[in-house]
């Protein structure tokens, strides 16, 4: 995961959390696929990480 501390909230593609819906906070930023993703708070994001992490250890190795 990229460090948060590095990301900015107006590169981010989302202006709601998508768990909440709740508008985004510039401490709660992450990337996917080299794209920065906003949440409304560090639970939602922490979520959205560990759920893409357990999906991508499922996939087959190329």
């Amino acid at each position: 995961m990229t460090n948060p501390k590095d990301l900015n909230i107006k590169n981010a593609i989302n202006e709601n959390c998508p768990w909440s819906g709740n508008p985004i906070d510039e401490g709660s930023l992450t990337t996917y696929k080299g794209q920065v993703v906003g949440f409304c708070n560090t639970v939602c994001r922490d979520k959205f990480v560990k759920a893409v992490d357990l999906f991508d250890d499922l996939l087959p190795a190329p």
